[in-house]
C-alpha cells in the first residue's frame, strides 16, 4: 500500500467513524452534512498552493466518506418512510 492510499483509507476510516457518532445525537441534521461536504469540495479546489498528494489523500478520504454516510443516510430514511 503506498502512502497515498494509506492517508486516503485512515481519512475514511476516521471520517466514516466519526460521521456514525455524530448521527447518534440529539441534534444531528443530515443538512448539515450535507454542508459539509459541499464546504469540502470548496477545499479540494483551493489547491493552488500545492498541498501535496498525501494531503490530497486525506481529503478525498473524508468526501468519500460523506458520499457514503450521505447515500446510506438517505438509502436507509427513504426505507423507513416506505414501510411506514
Amino acid at each position: 500500500m503506498t502512502a497515498e492510499e494509506h492517508a486516503f483509507e485512515k481519512s475514511f476510516k476516521e471520517t466514516s467513524d466519526f460521521l456514525k457518532f455524530r448521527s447518534e445525537g440529539e441534534n444531528f441534521s443530515i443538512t448539515t452534512i450535507k454542508n459539509e461536504l459541499d464546504s469540502l469540495y470548496k477545499y479540494e479546489g483551493l489547491d493552488w498552493v500545492g498541498r501535496g498528494e498525501l494531503v490530497n489523500s486525506e481529503i478525498q478520504g473524508s468526501i468519500v466518506a460523506y458520499q457514503v454516510f450521505i447515500k446510506e443516510w438517505v438509502d436507509a430514511t427513504d426505507e423507513n418512510q416506505t414501510a411506514c
